[in-house]
C-alpha cells in the first residue's frame, strides 16, 4: 500500500488552494478519486475542511511540488519521515462504546422483526454482539425481553446506513437462490413420487399374468388328462356288466310270456 498523507483531505484542500496542481496529481498523492477531488475544488464536499500544509507535515517539500508543477505527468513523491503512520483496522469484532451497549438488545429486536431474511452471522456483524444473545431474543429468554423497544441500530449509532443496505441486499439474493433451486427441485420430486407408483406396479403384474399363463395352461391340460384317464376303466367295467346281464334279462321275459 503506497504511503498517503495524515490527513489526505485537508491536504487536499490545501494543494488545490495553494498550487497548480492537476486533479489527477492531487488525487493519486492523496488517494483520492479524481471525481472527489473536483467535488472539493469546486466546493460540493468539505466546505468545512480546513487546508493542511504538507510542507510543514514534512510529507512534501517545495522542490517536489514545483517539479510536478512543471510536468502534468509526472506524480508526487512522499517525503521520508519520522512521523508514525495509521495502522490499517484488521477485521475483528466491532467495537461499540460502552453508553451504546444496552441499545444492542433494541436493535436486534428491530432487525429480527423488520428483515427476516437476515441471518444470526450477519446481525451480529452488523452491530457487533453474540448469536447466543440474538437467539435469546429471538426465543424471549433474554433478561430484558420485558423492557425491549425495537429501535433502528442506525439511528442508534450501532451502524452505518451504508453497511446495512449492504448486508440486506446480500441477504435478499441469497434468499432469491434459495428460493429459485426449491422451485426447480420441487417439480423434479413430485414427479418421482407420483409416477414412480403407478407405473411400476402395473408393468410388473402384466410380467407375473404372462408368465403365469403358461403354468395354468399346463395345470389345466394335465387335470383333464388324468380324469379322462381314472374314468377310463371305469366306463368299460360298466358297459361290460351291462352285456353280461343282457341274456339273463331276455330269459325272464321269455319265461313271463310263456306263464
Amino acid at each position: 500500500m503506497a504511503q498517503q498523507p495524515l490527513m489526505p483531505k485537508a491536504t487536499a484542500v490545501w494543494l488545490i488552494d495553494n498550487t497548480a496542481l492537476t486533479f489527477e496529481q492531487i488525487a493519486e498523492f492523496c488517494g483520492l478519486h479524481k471525481l472527489e477531488v473536483q467535488a472539493i475544488a469546486d466546493g460540493e464536499i468539505g466546505t468545512g475542511i480546513i487546508g493542511t500544509n504538507p510542507i510543514t507535515n514534512q510529507e512534501l517539500t517545495a522542490e517536489e511540488i514545483e517539479a510536478s508543477e512543471k510536468n502534468p505527468k509526472r506524480a508526487l513523491n512522499m517525503s521520508k519521515s519520522d512521523l508514525p503512520q495509521p495502522k490499517t483496522r484488521t477485521k475483528g469484532p466491532r467495537y461499540t462504546p460502552v453508553a451504546k451497549r444496552a441499545d444492542k438488545p433494541n436493535a436486534i429486536a428491530w432487525l429480527l422483526k423488520t428483515h427476516p431474511e437476515l441471518t444470526d452471522t450477519q446481525i451480529s456483524r452488523l452491530i457487533g454482539t453474540t448469536k447466543p444473545t440474538i437467539q435469546a431474543i429471538r426465543d424471549k429468554t433474554h433478561a430484558s425481553t420485558p423492557t425491549l423497544k425495537p429501535q433502528d441500530p442506525i439511528l442508534l449509532g450501532l451502524c452505518k446506513r451504508d453497511d446495512m443496505e449492504k448486508t440486506i441486499e446480500r441477504a435478499l439474493r441469497k434468499k432469491e437462490k434459495e428460493e429459485k433451486a426449491k422451485a426447480k427441485a420441487a417439480p423434479a420430486a413430485k414427479k418421482e413420487v407420483v409416477e414412480a407408483p403407478v407405473e411400476a406396479p402395473a408393468e410388473e403384474a402384466t410380467e407375473a399374468v404372462t408368465e403365469a399363463a403358461p403354468i395354468v395352461e399346463e395345470t389345466v391340460e394335465g387335470v383333464t388328462e388324468d380324469v379322462v384317464a381314472e374314468e377310463a376303466p371305469v366306463v368299460e367295467e360298466t358297459t361290460e356288466a351291462a352285456a353280461e346281464e343282457a341274456p339273463v334279462i331276455e330269459e325272464t321275459e321269455e319265461k313271463a310270456a310263456e306263464a
